[in-house]
């Protein structure tokens, strides 16, 4: 039997044997109110009459004012009664059997109706004790001191309006400091301000035929209303920055003809406290004001995480900072992450932050109070409006006017969802949540269409196709300045047109940054050529689900040089041999420069292996592609490990076992990419060889020097020739002893003829 059953429920008023009982105030209010009057009459006694004893005084008013003594007698009866209704279960029940209809004649009227003639009643009683008093105050008959009463206010209404001012005065000056701090962040767009619509928004399609029916629902309410539900008035959009989130916001005020209130991140950020709260409530009443003026408003929270979140800890700002600093996972002189997925790039990063927990801020930029007024008004209570409505109508005993149904849609947009308080998002608050990701390769297509139509420009369908596949994780900011730095390559080069050439500069300069104008020693130059070589013909034999973007040799702000790839197709699951085809493409440099030096090799790999070592860990531990089956992360949570082993010893052992898979694991790996290098020594040397000439290749261009084809700007076939070939590898052994000795190379690269 549960604890509900055997506690029971509250009772009825019905099954009830006994009267309630009555609070202590509820009982002895009434003969409290009696003994004032009475002490306030003997006061008045004794103020016209100074030979008067005290005694004589209560003799005096108890003879004059009997009646009083009588309602002290009728209070004291009544509360005896209720008193023994509360004790006595058999005179409660006399009570009710015989006198039940008072009660039900009582009962006849509302709740409401029977409250408002009790305060009426009490009101009446209030004004004749008062009218007795003044009575004898004044030495006049109540009902002409109850008269009198006004025109003695009106003479100390002076001195009353002088200490009235002052009060009002600091008042005022502090309403006005902090009416005048709750000003600004708030920005009103009307209807006719708004020329954004839905087809501005391109590559988001599916959110944005969402989006449609909650519009519906705004303009058209009675078709969900009338069959019982409620129209949802809020829409989180989340997604990484730069997707079309703010655009879409606006679109939608711009397709509802609704004014579009904008509410900037740090409008409720403050110096004093409780300046949040009063912007808030500001908000909402402009928003309320507009809705029912034009029959709804859109109003849009952007950067909603700067809102903050209850659940953080407030000293967390050094975790932060440390959070937010870019760990140099990829090393400095070969980029590691160039070749990897961007997946498993992001992966990588990820895992690399050693600071854990969540990031500090405590409240964020909302300050104390802030989001919680902002939840309260999001809660949907609405309150009655108006001052008639809600002040004179209450105060003449009338029920208050229910307020309109406001038509407001809240949209929040956010690039960090994990960062809102979850009281913010459920429904009712945030009904709808939509992800903004990044758009799909039709998306952007038509993003580049739409951007490329506002320019003058000479590509093709089949180029444009080619630029969205060689583009995968571009969104419709990033699209947009693509298009923009392109058309500026192109003004530079005294031209107006876009061209093919023109969108691939600008792609690689906003992707990789500007190269530092520096040239390299000819052995470091060759060096850091077999590098990105070993990467790239890697990468070209055993990864098919990545494609080389470019491979360059040119010295950038944080590598040496890098071989970036690009996902040819919209792929959502990663596989174990893709898997294993980044560990061999990261391997590559150090088999390859160890290969090629003699079993020497450069610092330059230290990033390599970071990233080797990150996704052969998490395939050994956590996603099941290792030798062995149990998750690593759950073992350590529980704590498992050797049996009978103490806590510390036991933890130990078991990173000591996931250690020596990882490096068994990488191993492996270590003696295949090898294996694979040394078959394809000849397609390295002559990799490197082009990377010397050219600085820079594109994934084509590098396809067609393995392959030996003709390539977009490179002929690779020369690179088949045995004898070119031959003396590229007399270059390779003359670099190899100028590295030995620290010497510039005794014969020059050879040149294609």
């Amino acid at each position: 039997m549960s604890s509900l059953d055997t506690q029971g429920s509250r009772k009825r008023d019905s099954d009830r044997k006994t009267r309630v009982h009555l609070s202590l105030y509820d009982r002895i209010k009434f003969l409290l109110l009696f003994s004032i009057v009475y002490l306030v009459l003997v006061w008045a006694a004794l103020a016209d009459n100074p030979l008067l004893s005290i005694g004589d005084a209560f003799n005096e008013i108890t003879r004059t004012r009997s009646w009083l003594l009588y309602l002290v007698i009728i209070e004291i009866l009544r509360q005896m009664h209720f008193l023994v209704s509360e004790l006595a279960a058999p005179y409660h029940g006399i009570w009710q059997k015989y006198f039940q209809a008072v009660d039900f004649a009582l009962h006849r009227f509302s709740d409401w109706t029977r409250y408002r003639l009790s305060r009426v009643i009490k009101m009446i009683l209030f004004v004749c004790l008062l009218a007795v008093v003044l009575g004898a105050i004044y030495k006049e008959t109540p009902v002409r001191a109850l008269f009198l009463a006004p025109s003695a206010l009106w003479r100390t209404l002076p001195m009353l309006g002088q200490l009235l001012f002052g009060v009002f005065f600091v008042i005022i000056q502090f309403g006005a400091m902090f009416w005048f701090l709750s000003r600004g962040g708030v920005d009103t767009y009307f209807p006719d301000d708004i020329r954004t619509r839905f087809t501005d928004v391109w590559g988001q399609d599916h959110v944005l035929n969402r989006i449609r029916e909650n519009l519906l629902f705004l303009e058209k309410p009675e078709e969900i209303e009338k069959h019982g539900g409620y129209v949802p008035g809020g829409i989180l959009l989340w997604g990484p920055p730069g997707t079309g989130k703010t655009l879409m916001a606006e679109a939608m005020a711009g397709e509802t003809g609704k004014p579009f209130v904008f509410v900037d991140p740090g409008a409720f950020t403050n110096m004093f406290f409780g300046v949040g709260v009063l912007k808030v409530k500001s908000l909402f009443r402009k928003l309320r004001k507009l809705a029912l003026r034009y029959g709804g408003v859109v109003v849009f929270f952007d950067e909603a995480d700067s809102l903050g979140n209850r659940g953080m800890t407030s000293a967390g700002g050094q975790q932060r900072a440390e959070q937010n600093r870019t760990p140099a996972i990829f090393g400095t002189s070969c980029h590691g992450g160039s070749y990897l997925s961007p997946t498993t790039a992001s992966l990588l990063l990820r895992e690399s932050f050693v600071v854990g927990g969540a990031a500090g801020g405590g409240m964020g930029g909302g300050g104390m109070g802030t989001l919680q007024a902002l939840l309260t008004e999001l809660s949907g209570l609405k309150k009655p409006r108006g001052f008639f409505n809600r002040i004179l109508r209450r105060t003449l005993g009338m029920r208050p006017k229910n307020p309109p149904k406001y038509r407001i849609l809240v949209v929040m947009a956010t690039n960090m969802p994990e960062a809102l308080d979850e009281a913010l998002l459920r429904p009712g608050r945030i009904d709808r949540m939509y992800r903004v990701g990044y758009p799909s390769k039709a998306g952007r297509v038509r993003t580049y269409e739409g951007y490329l139509a506002k320019v003058s420009h000479s590509l093709t369908s089949e180029e444009i196709d080619k630029l969205a596949t060689i583009t995968p994780y571009a969104t419709g900011a990033t699209i947009k300045d693509t298009i923009n730095e392109a058309l500026i390559t192109a003004i530079r080069n005294g031209r107006t047109s876009i061209t093919w050439p023109d969108v691939v500069k600008a792609k690689q300069l906003k992707e990789l940054g500007p190269s530092e104008d520096v040239e390299y020693i000819e052995r470091e130059r060759h060096a850091v050529a077999v590098h990105e070589a070993c990467h790239a013909v890697m990468a070209h034999r055993v990864r098919q689900h990545m494609a080389i973007d470019l491979a360059t040799i040119e010295k950038g702000s944080d590598y040496l040089g890098m071989v970036a790839s690009i996902p040819p197709d919209d792929q959502f699951t990663r596989w174990k041999t893709e898997y294993e085809s980044d560990i061999l493409v990261s391997l590559a440099s150090l088999a390859g420069e160890r290969m090629f030096f003699d079993g020497d090799n450069s610092s330059g790999v230290s990033g390599d292996l970071e990233s080797a070592t990150t996704i052969a860990s998490l395939m050994e531990g956590h996603w099941g592609m290792g030798s062995t089956i149990s998750s690593h992360a759950t073992n350590r949570r529980f704590e498992i490990g050797a049996p009978g082993g103490a806590k510390g010893d036991s933890s130990k052992e078991l990173r000591g076992a996931l250690g020596n898979r990882i490096e068994d694991h990488l191993a492996d790996m270590l003696r295949k990419a090898e294996k694979i290098l040394k078959e394809n020594r000849n397609h390295v040397l002559a990799l490197a060889h082009a990377l010397e000439t050219h600085k820079t290749l594109s994934g084509e261009d590098v396809s067609a020097v393995i392959e030996g084809v003709q390539g977009s700007i490179i002929d690779g076939r020369p690179y088949r020739n045995k004898a070119f070939l031959a003396k590229i590898e007399k270059y390779h052994k003359a670099a190899l002893v100028a590295h030995r000795d620290h010497r510039t190379p005794e014969i020059t690269i050879p040149r294609l003829d």
